[in-house]
Parts: structure tokens; C-alpha cells; sequence
């Protein structure tokens, strides 16, 4: 039987509290935070007090969009700027061009899932990657 790696409930509660606590230092905006797995199905999300239904929506589709594209969103979006094509190409309302998506890749590079941050603009890629690191993935 084939082992496939995955996102932990660890993992997904570390990446949650690395970005938070950054988001919180010193805290300027309110953030959503989705997880998602190599299928963009949910495995964990969190939102702070009073943040946009935008943001909200725009964490999950991040954290889709570098799962099923097997990318960071800012990646994906450059590459679509340089073919001349937009995410409606694809046919699927769940992709965006939006940063502020990184894909979570095991240590031997099989595509485990998502994180997508959605908010706090300038910074929503640095607080995923934050999230990332967190996961401890070797």
C-alpha cells in the first residue's frame, strides 16, 4: 500500500499560530488564514474579528489555487501575465491570480496542499510562508 504524505492537525495548528502571532505584531489588519489539502479541500481555517467577506473569501481560493496549481499564487500569476491568459481560462471560479498563496510540498516534492492568506494585502504572501515554515516539513 502506498504512503502518501499529508498536512497533520499539528501542522495545520502551528502554521495557524506562526501567522497569527505575526499578524498580531504589531497588529495592523484583519486576516483570514484557509489550509487546504492537494485536492483544495479544507483541512483548516481561521478568521480574526470583523474581517472582510473578500478576505475571507480570497484565504481559501489562495490556498486552492497553489494546491491545485502546484505553486505559490504569485508564481501562477506571473506565469499567466506572461502567456496572456486570466484564472477564467481554466474554468474554475476557485482559482485566483491573487498573491498571498503558497503551496505546501513535502521534503521530496509530492504536492500536500495550500495556504492562503487573505486580508492584509502587502503582506498576505510573508504571513503564508510564515505559516509554512511553521509546518516544520523535512
Amino acid at each position: 500500500m502506498a504512503n502518501k504524505p499529508y498536512i497533520t492537525s499539528d501542522q495545520a495548528s502551528a502554521a495557524m499560530k506562526a501567522i497569527l502571532d505575526e499578524a498580531n505584531n504589531p497588529f495592523v489588519k484583519q486576516i483570514a488564514i484557509a489550509i487546504v489539502d492537494e485536492a483544495g479541500l479544507m483541512v483548516a481555517y481561521h478568521q480574526m474579528d470583523n474581517v472582510r467577506l473578500y478576505a475571507r473569501r480570497h484565504a481559501f481560493r489562495k490556498a486552492y489555487t497553489a494546491a491545485v496549481m502546484g505553486m505559490d499564487t504569485s508564481a501562477n500569476g506571473a506565469q499567466l501575465l506572461e502567456r496572456g491568459r486570466t484564472v477564467s481560462d481554466y474554468g474554475d471560479p476557485n482559482l485566483t491570480p491573487g498573491e498571498g498563496g503558497v503551496v505546501v510540498l513535502s521534503s521530496d516534492g509530492i504536492i500536500m496542499g495550500g495556504i492562503g492568506v487573505g486580508g492584509y494585502i502587502e503582506r498576505d504572501e510573508e504571513l503564508a510562508a510564515i505559516g509554512l515554515k511553521a509546518m516544520n516539513i523535512q
